[in-house]
């Protein structure tokens, strides 16, 4: 039976490579409705080649532009957020791939749920934002959350048949970023263009820049406590330059799994489209004899602040990772227009965190509030540091 997904954020990294794994498998998948914020472009391009019922421009001035683009074809051309809340009720849609980068995934992923879709989960935000409405919600509704971060895939992985074995630890493993052993003094005049230089990973800018400071890992630490129910002192992170460990799982007799693989967005996307079935793939494939040495070791949280704070978010609880996550938000966008500095982004979230109002048990609405009010605050404070 073949599977039609919905795509939100098509034009991204993982959308592209989404594309790219539906197209090695036209007989168990295919497209049913593609979405992009403004790269108008690229949306009909992908429109063109995959035929979806529908696409969705978020950017309102460009319907124009994709509407007459798409005029020979019986593609539906929507406009706007409330467009990509309603795409992803479709009776055609038989799952979600949340690709959309940042707090903009939230919304249409509390809508695909409440419509009882399966979720191909890429944007790790909506759980950090607000897994405490999310996890249940999942539950409530029969819905799999199947995570596509090369990490939560990987944990996933090694999870498979242990569900009755209580879990002791989970480990996560980051590369280090471009700048790897490196101390604060050192990253004070870091460029946007250095930071956005990955070792490992292609990816679009706002995550590079997180992986870059560690943030990324951050983010990831709130998604596994909620994706597989854990506190923050069962999450371990580990450097692991090579990132041919992709996570790993400590059981309560000490043993541990891992999963492996070269550094491919591409399998973890298809492992979750095509869950709970492994598909052949044309990948690339890991062997020892490339790699003479795995290695492993702790992170400088004093250097990388960020990973820290994410800690102290996750714990704290309520809408602190809400908080922290609109911030790094601002910060990021902030470094991108070279309007501050890079270890100002962990100046940034520490003052946000601080400051902001914490809430104990926020609902939908208060998350909305706080990623609004704390972007006001975030923006107020580079406007200061331009001045």
């Amino acid at each position: 039976m073949i599977k039609r997904i919905a795509i939100l954020g098509s034009t991204g990294s993982i959308g592209t490579q989404a594309l790219d794994v539906i197209k090695q498998h036209p007989d168990a998948f295919e497209v049913a409705v593609l979405t992009a914020q403004s790269n108008a472009d690229l949306l009909v391009e992908q429109a063109i080649q995959f035929h979806p019922s529908q696409v969705v421009i978020g950017d309102e001035a460009k319907y124009t532009f994709v509407k007459n683009a798409l005029s020979g074809t019986a593609i539906e051309v929507l406009a706007g957020a409330d467009a990509l809340l309603e795409v992803v009720c479709y009776d055609h849609v038989d799952v979600v791939l949340t690709a959309l980068v940042g707090y903009a995934g939230l919304l249409p992923t509390v809508k695909a749920i409440k419509a009882g879709k399966p979720i191909a989960l890429a944007n790790k935000e909506t759980l950090v934002v607000a897994g405490a409405l999310i996890m249940p919600l999942a539950r409530e509704m029969g819905v799999p959350i199947l995570p596509v971060d090369s990490e939560h895939s990987a944990i996933f992985q090694c999870l498979m048949g242990e569900s009755h074995n209580p879990i002791e630890k989970v480990i996560l493993t980051a590369s280090g970023g471009p700048f790897r052993g490196k101390k604060r003094e050192d990253l004070a005049q870091v460029t946007r263009a250095q930071a956005l230089k990955h070792p490992n990973w292609t990816m679009g800018a706002k995550i590079t820049i997180d992986s870059a400071s560690l943030m990324n890992k951050g983010l990831e630490v709130i998604e596994a406590a909620w994706l597989f129910d854990v506190q923050a002192s069962q999450i371990d992170v580990v450097v692991h330059p090579q990132s041919i460990v992709h996570s790993l799982v400590q059981f309560e007799d000490g043993s541990i799994k891992a999963q492996l693989g070269l550094p491919d967005m591409k399998l973890p996307i298809q492992f979750a489209l095509g869950y709970p079935n492994r598909m052949q793939a044309n990948f690339p494939r890991f062997d020892f004899k490339d790699y003479a040495s795995l290695t492993f070791e702790q992170p400088d949280l004093e250097t990388f602040r960020n990973l820290g704070l994410a800690f102290q978010a996750l714990e704290k609880g309520g809408n602190m990772p809400c908080i922290l996550n609109a911030a790094n938000e601002v910060a990021v966008d902030a470094f991108l227009k070279d309007e501050i500095g890079f270890l100002q982004m962990s100046d940034l979230l520490a003052n946000c965190m601080a400051q902001g109002t914490f809430l104990t048990s926020p609902s939908l609405e208060d998350y909305v509030n706080t990623d609004k009010t704390t972007r006001i605050m975030a923006q107020e404070w580079v406007s200061k540091l331009k001045k």
